[in-house]
């Protein structure tokens, strides 16, 4: 029992101890299971823990660094913030004017003007102190660099901020602020000058004396003045200059636009001779005139008064400008176009009508145009003037040979007088008067100079005298040229008459002398008297009285020799009037006083002879064969003699010359030695 009983309570030891290994291992299994979890939860946690590493590894680097680098890290700082700081500031402040200068500059304009220059003041700060203060910051990166005080990454993101201020710092520090104001300032700049801008009244050409006043207000000039400082001082003077020169140069052009200048613009090619378009010459004169006087004028005191400020070559470089884009150009070009025609007599005269032109603007010339930036005008006119000196003395000194080379051709052949002789003497006449004289001796003065020759008046008086005595030549030539000697006389009685009374009481008849005009006159009697001596005056002898004394018987005879004496007369009648009724006298008076005489001569005997010896024919069948004329047609027949065709002559601007003028100048072209 005993034994049984050992056995029992060995048994349940064992029992016992396994159930307590169980427990033992179910709780290590447990704990394992716990441990487990707390593992792989603790995983995500060291990662975590692994990536935090650097940048506790950095938060705690300024520990790890020297000392003396932490202590002086702080005053770099503080020098490089400063600067910063103060930059920044400016900048919130340019940002603060950004709403008045986007505004219309002409609701304030000194306000706007005064906000404009505080924002130049602002960014010549910025433009200064940027690159100090990024300097500074430049410092510190470099000073933490070098001390291991920062990170790496974080150093390097600074420097990349550093970099990109550096290079905004050479752009646009206001983003276009400034630009976008001082457009908006060129603009009122504009507006300005085309708002108070307006054509001068063609009202003023009729005054030459008045000089037109400034054409803008004074309120408005200085508020161009003071737009023109800012401008100009962000160099924007040029753009100023080129909106002022637009304006103004457009206004003078709708000032002259009403005087109706296409003409200037007329080219050699398009008319035949100056006489063509001496209208257009004339017109020149007074509107070159008008533009000098009045609005180039004007506008040589306006650029003076708006740019005075600047300095001269600033506001005559403009005016010069304006000057040629307004026409001064044009108004040269068609002198030297004129110069460039074809050379005849009239262009002389009209040469020194523009001589004439530009001598009375001299002064005013050398006075607008004399500066250097007007150089092209200055070169234009010159050159004109020349052309004109040297084309008005050839013509002149040219005018002996020409009429010269006419004494070959044949005289006209009704007797009239020559457009040569009509037009010579009415020309030389113009040479001597008060208005071309001076003008001439002048430019023969100076054309003279230039080849250092002297000149006395003389000269001039001289050649014109030689003209005239070389159409006496070429008259007395012409006189000897006819084959019909009544001819002859008719053509020298017109000439000679010609002569006497165109030059009578003239500056040339006095210089020709009362002898030579005398002698003219006398010769016009003589060969007056011989021309009705020879044609007209021998008609009435054909009525003949002799065999017609009625004797017993002789009615019949007497009838015949009535017939046949009228019929004699009607055919030399009318052969001689056949022939005359061609011929021209152009002088009103001499030609009544010749028919006067003519009927004197002939009418008187005609009527007698009806009157006595007409009955003997009027009742024959064939009495209008004898009894032609009535004694009234055959005088009205007699006064219409002569009489000019209706065709102006002897007039220096009727002929249209083409090659010739009538018996006179051939086209006097321009030789190659004669251009300059």
């Amino acid at each position: 029992m005993a034994g049984s009983s050992s056995v029992s309570g060995n048994s349940d030891s064992r029992i016992e101890n396994l159930i307590c290994a169980r427990k033992s291992l179910k709780l290590s299994l447990e704990k394992s299971k716990s441990v487990g979890l707390a593992l792989e939860k603790a995983g995500p946690r060291l990662e975590e823990i692994r990536q935090r590493l650097p940048s506790l590894e950095s938060a705690v680097r300024p520990i790890r660094a020297e000392k003396d680098a932490l202590v002086a890290v702080g005053g770099h700082i503080n020098r490089a913030v400063g600067p910063a700081a103060a930059v920044l500031k400016v900048f919130d402040a340019v940002h603060g004017l950004e709403k008045s200068l986007l505004s219309d500059p002409r609701n304030d304009l000194p306000g706007y003007l005064s906000v404009l220059k505080r924002l130049e003041e602002a960014l010549r700060f910025l433009g200064d102190n940027c690159g100090l203060a990024i300097q500074w910051l430049d410092d510190i990166v470099e000073y933490l660099e070098d001390n291991s005080i920062a990170d790496q990454v974080f150093l390097s993101n600074l420097k990349k901020e550093l970099e990109s201020l550096r290079g905004s710092q050479n752009g646009e520090l206001d983003g276009g602020l400034l630009d976008a104001a001082l457009d908006k300032l060129g603009n009122e700049f504009r507006l300005l000058l085309t708002e108070n801008s307006v054509p001068l009244p063609m009202s003023s050409l009729g005054d030459q004396a008045c000089i037109a006043p400034s054409p803008l207000p004074v309120s408005v000039i200085h508020k161009l003045q003071a737009i023109l400082g800012r401008l100009m001082a962000n160099d924007r003077l040029d753009k100023c200059v080129s909106i002022y020169v637009e304006v103004r140069s457009s206004n003078v052009r709708a000032s002259l636009q009403a005087l109706n200048l296409d003409y200037l613009e007329i080219s050699v090619s398009e008319f035949n001779d100056v006489q063509s378009i001496e209208g257009y010459i004339a017109q020149w004169g007074k509107h070159l005139e008008f533009a000098v006087k009045h609005l180039f004028e004007a506008e040589y005191k306006l650029c003076n008064d708006v740019f005075e400020r600047i300095g001269l070559d600033v506001w005559m470089g403009c005016f010069s400008k304006i000057a040629a884009q307004a026409g001064i150009l044009a108004f040269l070009q068609f002198g030297k176009t004129v110069t460039e025609s074809k050379k005849d007599p009239i262009k002389l005269l009209k040469l020194l009508d523009i001589f004439a032109s530009l001598n009375k603007l001299r002064l005013d010339f050398n006075r607008l145009f004399g500066g250097a930036p007007c150089a092209e005008i200055q070169n234009l006119t010159r050159d004109l003037i020349k052309r004109v000196i040297d084309g008005a003395a050839e013509i002149f000194w040219e005018l002996l040979v020409q009429v010269e080379l006419q004494r070959q051709n044949p005289p006209p052949s009704d007797g009239n007088v020559p457009r040569l002789v009509s037009f010579i003497t009415d020309y030389c006449n113009k040479l001597l008067g008060e208005d071309y004289k001076p003008i001439l001796t002048q430019v023969l003065i100076i054309h003279r100079s230039w080849k250092r020759q002297s000149f006395q008046e003389k000269l001039l008086v001289n050649e014109v005298l030689n003209i005239i005595k070389a159409v006496e030549l070429n008259l007395e030539t012409w006189i000897k040229a006819y084959d019909d000697p009544m001819l002859s006389n008719f053509f020298a009685m017109n000439n000679h008459w010609h002569l006497y009374k165109h030059l009578k009481g003239t500056k040339l008849g006095d210089l020709l002398g009362d002898s030579w005009l005398r002698e003219h006159e006398q010769y016009k009697d003589y060969y007056s008297t011989i021309f009705l001596r020879d044609s007209w005056g021998k008609l009435p002898g054909h009525l003949s009285r002799e065999g017609l004394i009625l004797f017993s018987g002789g009615r019949a005879t007497a009838r015949d020799l009535v017939k046949k004496r009228l019929k004699k007369f009607n055919e030399v009648f009318d052969e001689m009037f056949t022939k005359q009724s061609g011929w021209i006298m152009p002088e009103r008076d001499l030609r009544e006083k010749t028919c006067q005489l003519i009927v004197q001569a002939v009418v008187p005997v005609y009527r007698s002879y009806m009157q006595n010896y007409g009955p003997l024919v009027e009742q024959d069948a064939s009495s209008s064969k004898y009894a032609k004329y009535t004694v009234q047609k055959l005088e009205e027949m007699l006064l219409c003699l002569y009489r000019p065709k209706p065709v102006r002559h002897g007039s220096l601007r009727s002929p249209q010359f083409s090659g010739k003028y009538g018996n006179g100048i051939p086209d006097l072209r321009r030789t190659a030695s004669a251009v300059v």
